[in-house]
């Protein structure tokens, strides 16, 4: 079938909307389009539509879809605090624990990266020397003037502050499994929890920097909780959802009570839900008694 929707201004997508029974103003209505896509914004009033035609259900406001909007905008930004200090904390180990073992320009040789195999290993290689060769920071642009004339690469502790969270992620992959569950000790998991949970994050990473929904989306991977007999926080008084948003947020509170417990970080997830105490949480795979979980049980 073709597609035929021809493209309106945004006075003319302001109408429609109102047309269908959306209560706005229509001049307000017209200035959040002009900075807000429509397609965009559609994610967000998808709740308050009739489901066999497209007209909104009675009561439906613009406040109550912007609401929603500037929820998973501010959610957002709490989840990337939390990837941040997360992705800094783990090259930090990952740092300290190669280069004792393999010297500074270790991770350079393959036999050091073990758990990837020679396309993985070479696919790695090749971003890092993209990524050396891009660069304009001031610490790269001083080592190349020193020692350049015998290093064409990083020391991996400088390496490691112009990789992506993707290239962290596989060099954590290709680590001897030692130093793997060596670096999970230090959060109190097992190694290929630890390896889930980056992925996952990874994922979610992705999604918040292309600035996508975040409140109810049913997640592309799931991450591995621990098991009940020696991890029964994450079991009681309920379990964990996997594949939804609440199950990475419990993930981020679980790593924040050990990465930055000084942040606020619970009392700023605390005030979100607070300030928007209207919009549903079940949605995001959070039972009522949410707060009952042990691992949230912590004001971090």
């Amino acid at each position: 079938m073709r597609y035929t929707k021809p493209p309106l201004s945004f006075e003319q997508q302001a109408e429609l909307l109102i047309s269908r029974g959306l209560i706005a103003d229509k001049d307000e209505l017209v200035s959040k389009l002009r900075v807000v896509n429509y397609y965009r914004l559609s994610a967000y009033w998808y709740p308050f539509r009739n489901q066999q035609e497209d007209t909104f259900k009675p009561n439906t406001t613009l406040e109550k879809i912007w609401r929603r909007y500037t929820f998973d905008r501010q959610l957002r930004l709490l989840v990337m605090d939390a990837i941040e200090r997360f992705e800094i904390a783990v090259k930090t180990s990952m740092i300290i624990c190669h280069s004792h073992a393999y010297d500074a320009f270790g991770y350079t040789a393959k036999i050091y990266l073990p758990n990837l195999n020679d396309k993985q290993y070479s696919n790695f290689m090749h971003k890092i020397n993209e990524a050396t060769t891009r660069s304009k920071e001031v610490f790269v642009r001083h080592f190349k003037s020193n020692y350049g004339d015998t290093h064409s690469l990083l020391p991996i502790w400088m390496s490691a502050e112009i990789m992506t969270f993707g290239m962290m992620l596989t060099m954590f992959r290709g680590l001897d499994t030692k130093l793997q569950q060596k670096i999970a000790k230090d959060y109190k998991i097992p190694d290929k929890v630890l390896l889930s949970w980056l992925v996952a994050i990874n994922t979610i990473r992705n999604v918040c920097a292309h600035h996508g929904r975040l409140r109810d989306r049913v997640l592309d991977y799931s991450p591995m909780i621990p098991r009940i007999n020696k991890y029964p926080e994450w079991h009681n008084p309920f379990s964990i959802a996997q594949d939804r948003i609440f199950g990475m947020l419990t993930i981020l509170k679980y790593l924040m009570n050990i990465i930055a417990p000084q942040s606020g970080w619970t009392g700023r997830f605390n005030d979100l839900l607070n300030k928007y105490s209207e919009i549903p949480i079940t949605s995001m795979g959070m039972p009522n008694n949410w707060h009952k979980c042990p691992i949230w049980d912590k004001i971090v």
